[in-house]
């Protein structure tokens, strides 16, 4: 079984280990969607991952989620998160942009538009909107000739990720985000092309790929996957295991730098899933009751049963010594949640690295 800090080969990149910064909303960015000095500090505090996937990052007005997200769809945009990469790569980084539309999870206030989906059936639950939460709209149900628009949302903007010196880009395809929509059983009622059957579901997804790959290469385009839907935003999977096999056999053509899932099904579906993937394999173990933090232990389990990357997401939000702790066997501490998405640097800049006392 691999070590989690040994290094790794990821396409054109050598990872240094094999810990991944999971992608995770901040909502700090400046108004337009700018990334800011403060995300700067942030990712570049946490450049000691073997690879950082940052939040999701809307790749067009009408795919935005929540307030306060950054986008990737203006040139202005593009040149903000220059500093974001420059300092993470001085920093001896390496660092993907998470492309994320938000589809139906979101709400007019934030953008001046209604939602769009693949059907018009609204999420579940509550969406951030400037004037607090609000219960999500029904979306407008696209149009089959739209939808190749969407498509070009997401190659724009992995082509302006790679402008403004991304290594590469994490096409968003779960937690119940777009791509995650025309994939589930139950957001997806479609009876064209992009609905119905497993190969329809999974058409769009195959395309927004194909496109991206062809726009920015193959070893700068990876997939996030939530099997099963896991619930979240009220998305669900009914063929969790078809569809994802069906999914990645397709994916399998394009030799992507990897694909990256959630422990949102059963582990043995995961060890299936692994098996049908011949390429690069993030895992984002899920634990129990939510807020525990994965350490090594989660990540041994997970190497020994085949996965080649491991993505932390809490562990990293308190601790950008991350790797070190998990090194040397140092407690992790805590996150405070009440500063997740409060904006501002305290909860984000304020995390300092493990403190040696003398014996």
């Amino acid at each position: 079984m691999p070590s989690l800090f040994s290094s790794y080969r990821l396409g054109e990149l050598t990872l240094p280990n094999r810990t991944v910064m999971a992608p995770m909303s901040r909502v700090r960015a400046a108004a337009g969607g700018l990334a800011t000095p403060s995300m700067a500090t942030y990712y570049a505090q946490r450049a000691t991952a073997g690879l950082i996937v940052t939040e999701g990052v809307q790749p067009s007005r009408v795919g935005q989620s929540n307030p306060g997200t950054p986008g990737l769809y203006t040139d202005e945009q593009t040149d903000s998160w220059r500093q974001v990469t420059d300092a993470v790569h001085t920093n001896g980084g390496r660092v993907f942009a998470q492309i994320m539309h938000g589809g139906r999870v979101s709400h007019h206030e934030t953008t001046g538009l209604q939602p769009v989906g693949p059907s018009a059936v609204p999420g579940e639950g509550s969406v951030f909107t400037p004037s607090g939460p609000q219960p999500m709209p029904v979306p407008r149900a696209l149009e089959t000739d739209e939808i190749p628009e969407h498509v070009r949302s997401h190659v724009d903007a992995a082509r302006r990720a790679v402008d403004a010196g991304f290594d590469g880009v994490e096409l968003h395809g779960a937690n119940g985000y777009l791509i995650s929509q025309f994939l589930s059983s139950n957001a997806n009622l479609r009876d064209d092309r992009y609905g119905g059957s497993v190969t329809n579901r999974i058409r769009f997804a195959v395309e927004t790929v194909a496109a991206t790959v062809e726009t920015v290469g193959a070893t700068r385009t990876g997939i996030r996957l939530s099997p099963g839907g896991g619930g979240i935003w009220g998305v669900t999977e009914d063929d969790a295991a078809e569809l994802n096999t069906a999914l990645l056999t397709e994916l399998a053509r394009f030799d992507l730098a990897y694909v990256h899932v959630e422990a949102t099904t059963d582990e043995d579906v995961l060890v299936r899933l692994r098996k049908a993937w011949p390429g690069t394999l993030i895992v984002s173990p899920t634990l129990p009751g939510g807020p525990k933090q994965a350490g090594r232990a989660e990540a041994d389990h997970w190497l020994g049963l085949g996965a080649d990357l491991i993505a932390f997401g809490r562990g990293f939000l308190a601790n950008p010594d991350l790797v070190e702790r998990l090194r040397s066997h140092l407690p992790l501490a805590p996150a405070d949640e009440n500063t997740y998405y409060q904006g501002g640097d305290a909860g984000y800049l304020t995390y300092p690295t493990y403190q040696h006392t003398a014996a």
